[in-house]
């Protein structure tokens, strides 16, 4: 008959068991949270293109159905089909067409729309009207976040388009601002042929983008 003393496990070996049992769980958790961790920052990743995509690309629609109409202000004084830049009010203004009108309400397929920097994020603006009165409020849209500064340059003539070795246009030449002149002359100037919009997001740096504005 076998000695009872010699059957189950000594307190070493169930220590011994306790301590692996925990490392293989601590092992396992390390490899489970890193994984979510990785999953996780691969959603925001995703999300952030997404988000960047879609400002791009609403923007580009904008700048794709640019239409030479000048509008008047709030004030009365007429500003161009398009403007920004520093001394603008906006960084970006113009007027755009192909304002869908699905619910056939009285007013135009043209509108004029704006772009500029607020609180750290990138905006859309537009007015129910092209030339509005006081009381007339804009409708406003949060594209992106993360948004530190937006710049704009502006080629008059393609003329004074400057290509380097690398065929890189090179913009440094190109007009900071395009705004109605106060007094004199033509007080309104004519769209410009291109422009460079550089934003700078806090996270992937900057994002350069050229524009061709179509001819109408």
């Amino acid at each position: 008959m076998a000695d009872a003393r010699h059957s189950g496990f000594t307190l070493v070996e169930v220590l011994i068991a306790l301590a692996i049992t925990a490392f293989v769980a601590a092992a396992s958790y390390s490899g489970i949270s890193s994984t979510l961790t990785a999953a996780q920052q691969l959603r925001s990743a995703s999300e952030r293109t997404r988000n960047l995509n879609r400002a791009l690309a609403l923007l580009t629609r904008d700048l794709r159905q640019f239409s030479d109409r000048s509008v008047r202000d709030e004030f009365g004084a007429v500003q161009p089909a398009l403007s920004g830049g520093p001394l603008g009010f906006y960084p970006l203004s113009l007027t755009r067409d192909g304002w869908t009108n699905s619910l056939r309400q009285p007013r135009s397929e043209l509108q004029r729309v704006f772009y500029y920097i607020e609180e750290g994020a990138l905006w859309r603006a537009y007015y129910p009207v092209l030339d509005r009165a006081v009381d007339v409020e804009p409708q406003r849209m949060e594209l992106l976040g993360g948004v530190n500064a937006m710049e704009l340059r502006f080629l008059d003539v393609l003329g004074n388009l400057e290509v380097d070795g690398d065929l890189v246009v090179d913009t440094r030449s190109w007009a900071q601002n395009w705004v109605a002149q106060p007094a004199g002359g033509s007080a309104v100037p004519q769209p410009p042929v291109a422009l460079e919009i550089r934003l700078e997001l806090d996270d992937l740096g900057e994002i350069r983008r050229l524009y061709e504005l179509p001819v109408r």
